[in-house]
C-alpha cells in the first residue's frame, strides 16, 4: 500500500507499506520534495543564514534561527576568544524558543494526533463520542479553547521577538530586542494567562504536579484521580483503551543536543540514551554523519560523510534510492529523537518508566513526553522572565571572525537540530542541516537498516478493508513530523 499524502503534516509525505497477515511487514518512508535551501545559502554573505535559514521552516523558524545564529556564532579565527552572548540575551533567546516550541506541541496535541481518536473507525467505541466532540477536525469543543490560549502566547512572541515567523531578534550575540520593566510586566501576565489554560483545560491541575509524576503508576493515579477532567487524562483513558503503548515501538538510541542554554546549564541535558542500558552516555558530534544511499544525491568518496564535508548535489540515477531524505547516523547506528528522546537523555524518571514497561519508545510515551515537557519549560519560562534585567544588555555586538567552521546546535520542537557552515572571505562556502525528522524519517542506509520511523512501522495492525490504516497515522503523527524542514 502506498499511503498519502499525509494530512495534518508540515509539507509532503509517502509512506509505502507491504502487509500481510494483517500487519505491516515493512515500510519506506519518502520525501517526495526536493528544496535545496543549503545550495541557496552557498556563495551568500554570512549574516544571510539568519534571513535564508528560518525560512526553511514556516512552524520551528526559531529554532532555525537559534541554531544559524550558533554556527555563525561558533566561527572565530586562530586565536580569536568567543564572544560572551550578555546573560539578557540568552535568557530573551530562550523565551522566544520555548515559545515556539510549546506552541509547537499544544498544536500538534490537539490539531495534528487527537482528531485521528474522532474516525469512524472507532465508532464502536464506548469512548468515541466524547472524542469526536471534544478532538474532531474543525468542530470540535477543544480546538475553540485552546487556539485562543495559543494565540495569546504567541502575542509574548511579538513582544520579544518582533515578529513570528522569521525573526531576526536573534543574533549570534544575542537579542536585538531589549525588554522594559513594563514589557516584562505585560509578559507575565501574558504567560500567566497561557498557564491558566494549562491548569483549567489540559491538565486540569498545577504544572508543578504534572511535572513531578515520576512514574507509570504516579500517571495512572493521576489521571483517574486530581486530573480526570483534563484533556490530558482523556488522551490516557484512550490510549489505554487503543493500547497505545503497544504501537509505533522502537529500541534505538536516543540522542539530544541540549536545550535552552544558561550560565548554570541547559534545561535539558546533552546526551545519548540507551534504553538497554538505562544510562547516558556523552554525544560523540563527531561521529555524526550522513548516508545517502537510499537518497536522491550524489554521494560523497569513501562512504557517509559528516556536515561539515557534505553536499547537497541531487542524483536521481541510484535505482536504490527512494526519497529526498538523506539518512543521518551517529557512529554508523540508527538514533531516534524528539521530546521523548530530549526527557529520557535529561533523566525525566516518568518518561524513563514509560519506554521501560512499553519495551521500548512508543506512540504514546512520545505524545505524553511533548505534554510533559510543556509543563517543564512553561515553569522555566516563569523563572527565565524573572531574571531578566531590563537595565543591562541583551546582546554583544562584537564583529564575527570571516574564516573558518561554526556549528549551531540545538532543540527544536521535534528533536535534534543541527546547522554547520564554512565561511571563505565573510562568505557562506559550505552549509549542512540535519533536522529533527530527517534522523527519524531517514531512509535505510548502506547496510540496509531502516530509520526509526521505518522500523516502528513494522507490526503495525492493518484492519480488513483499511485503504489508509489508522495505526499508521498513529505512529507517524507520534513523530510528528516536518517534511519541509526535513529536506532542506
Amino acid at each position: 500500500m502506498i499511503l498519502g499524502p499525509f494530512n495534518r503534516v508540515e509539507g509532503d509525505l509517502e509512506v509505502r507499506i507491504d502487509v500481510a497477515d494483517g500487519a505491516v511487514q515493512s515500510a519506506r518512508v519518502t520525501s517526495p520534495l526536493f528544496r535545496g535551501f543549503e545550495t541557496m545559502l552557498v556563495g551568500r554573505p554570512a549574516a544571510d543564514a539568519l534571513v535564508y535559514a528560518p525560512r526553511i521552516c514556516g512552524i520551528c523558524s526559531v529554532s532555525q534561527s537559534v541554531a544559524a545564529a550558533r554556527a555563525l556564532a561558533g566561527v572565530r579565527a586562530p586565536g580569536q576568544a568567543r564572544a560572551m552572548m550578555p546573560a539578557n540575551g540568552a535568557l530573551a533567546i530562550n523565551l522566544v524558543h520555548a515559545i515556539e516550541n510549546v506552541a509547537d506541541h499544544i498544536t500538534h496535541f490537539y490539531l495534528f494526533f487527537m482528531p485521528d481518536f474522532a474516525r469512524d473507525v472507532y465508532a464502536r467505541a464506548d469512548w468515541h463520542e466524547a472524542a469526536a466532540t471534544r478532538f474532531r477536525a474543525i468542530t470540535g469543543t477543544a480546538s475553540a479553547q485552546m487556539l485562543p490560549a495559543r494565540a495569546g502566547l504567541m502575542r509574548m512572541m511579538g513582544v520579544l521577538a518582533g515578529k513570528w515567523p522569521h525573526t531576526l531578534s536573534i543574533q549570534p550575540g544575542g537579542s536585538t530586542r531589549p525588554i522594559s520593566r513594563a514589557e516584562q510586566a505585560r509578559l507575565r501576565l501574558m504567560l500567566a494567562g497561557f498557564r491558566g489554560f494549562l491548569q483549567d483545560v489540559l491538565f486540569a491541575a498545577p504544572l508543578e504536579q504534572v511535572a513531578a509524576l515520576s512514574s507509570v503508576a504516579a500517571l495512572e493515579a493521576f489521571a483517574d484521580g486530581p486530573g480526570a477532567r483534563g484533556d490530558f487524562a482523556h488522551f490516557l483513558k484512550i490510549a489505554r483503551a487503543t493500547g497505545l503503548d503497544r504501537l509505533g515501538v522502537t529500541r534505538l538510541r536516543h540522542i539530544a543536543f541540549g536545550a535552552y542554554p544558561s550560565a548554570d546549564g541547559p534545561l535539558f541535558a546533552r546526551g545519548v540514551y540507551d534504553a538497554g542500558a538505562g544510562a547516558v552516555a556523552p554525544l560523540p558530534i563527531e561521529t555524526i554523519a550522513e548516508d545517502v544511499s537510499h537518497a536522491w544525491y550524489m554521494g560523497a568518496e569513501g562512504g557517509p560523510a559528516r556536515p561539515q564535508q557534505g553536499t547537497t548535489l541531487p542524483d536521481m540515477s541510484s535505482d536504490a534510492a527512494y526519497s529526498w531524505c538523506k539518512a543521518p547516523r551517529l557512529g554508523g547506528a540508527v538514533a531516534e529523537v524528539g521530546a521523548l528522546s530530549r526527557q529520557l537523555v535529561a533523566g525525566h524518571p516518568l518518561l524513563r518508566d514509560l519506554v521501560a514497561m512499553g519495551g521500548g519508545a512508543n506512540a504514546q510515551a512520545r505524545v505524553i513526553a511533548r505534554l510533559i515537557e510543556v509543563a517543564l519549560v512553561v515553569l522555566a519560562m516563569e523563572r527565565w522572565l524573572g531574571a531578566v534585567d531590563p537595565a543591562a544588555p541583551f546582546a554583544d555586538t562584537a564583529p564575527l571572525a570571516d574564516h573558518g567552521e561554526g556549528a549551531g546546535l540545538t532543540e527544536a520542537a521535534r528533536g535534534s537540530l543541527g546547522h554547520w557552515l564554512r565561511l571563505e572571505g565573510g562568505r557562506i562556502a559550505q552549509y549542512q542541516i540535519i533536522a529533527p525528522t530527517t534522523w527519524n524519517f531517514s531512509p535505510r542506509d548502506a547496510a540496509g537498516t531502516p530509520g526509526p520511523l521505518e522500523q516502528a512501522l513494522v507490526g503495525a495492525p492493518v484492519l480488513p478493508g483499511e485503504s489508509d490504516p489508522v495505526a499508521v497515522q498513529h505512529i507517524v503523527r507520534s513523530f510528528d513530523p516536518c517534511m519541509v524542514c526535513t529536506v532542506h
